[in-house]
């Protein structure tokens, strides 16, 4: 005999209804991060010396496929992420663009793991190792996604990051190849972990911090003093080419040579 209990029903109707707007909160935070994000790394000012937002921060856009166990699920990752504090910590968008099937001995003719979702992760880097220019890093935080598939049951994961930061040819652009994953820790089950691998460059838009190029030229230009024949060589530049104006305001100096502006403190001496 079947029994029926109609005072149930507007009660399960109303949870429902709460998932339903949870989910959506989600998906519009996630579509409002994505927005921000792209205008803020996408943005050029066009008055040249205009304040920056942040001064330690530096923009990246790349791109990115998935993988599971080493073998790849065909996952399309389109990342945007804002580094600051000497790239201590990371804020990343990140849109799975394609559906993600995994190919194995289990699955010969493909399983679905994830429909694409928007991603956002918020993570503390730490420095493993210098090579010459190249850095290794390790990174751990938090990571929130729009959907709850078979990688990861829960929409809210752990983060963690291994990757390698490295000057690309001319040393005006910073790359950064990075291993990511996202998973609940086991808490929930499925978690077989998202695990994507991104290759990100910088923008040198100038919304964020220093203009990198400036960095590299004036420490060149401050090694340079000290290297054997540096007099002679600076003694060589042509009068007309180097333009010194005092800042009383700052305490700097600002040098235009060659078209490029570059800040030293007043105690170095003048080039000639």
């Amino acid at each position: 005999m079947n029994y029926r209990f109609p005072c149930l029903q507007p009660e399960q109707s109303g949870v429902a209804s709460v998932f339903r707007e949870s989910r959506s909160g989600v998906k519009a935070f996630m579509r409002s991060a994505a927005i921000a994000l792209l205008l803020g790394a996408g943005h050029t000012p066009r008055i040249a010396n205009a304040q920056s937002l942040c001064e330690s921060c530096e923009a990246q856009v790349g791109v990115g496929v998935t993988y599971h166990f080493w073998g790849t699920t065909g996952g399309l990752v389109l990342p945007v992420t804002v580094n600051w504090s000497n790239s201590r910590y990371e804020l990343g968008l990140f849109r799975i663009s394609t559906q993600q099937v995994l190919y194995d001995a289990h699955y010969r003719y493909g399983h679905v793991m994830a429909n694409p979702y928007w991603g956002l992760s918020l993570s503390r880097r730490w420095r493993l190792f210098d090579r010459g220019p190249v850095r290794g890093f390790f990174g751990f935080g938090i990571a929130a996604k729009t959907e709850s598939d078979q990688l990861s049951v829960t929409r809210l994961d752990f983060a963690s990051q291994l990757g390698l930061r490295f000057p690309l040819p001319g040393n005006r652009v910073v790359g950064e190849l990075t291993f990511r994953h996202w998973s609940n820790g086991g808490i929930r089950l499925p978690n077989h972990g998202q695990d994507f691998l991104t290759l990100t460059v910088s923008l040198n838009s100038g919304l964020f911090g220093m203009d990198r190029r400036e960095q590299i030229a004036f420490r060149d230009m401050v090694n340079s003093k000290d290297a054997p024949g540096a007099n002679e060589t600076s003694a060589k530049l042509p009068q007309e080419t180097a333009l010194a104006l005092a800042d009383r305001g700052n305490g700097q100096v600002t040098r235009q040579v060659s078209n490029m502006v570059i800040r030293a403190p007043t105690g170095l001496s003048e080039l000639h």
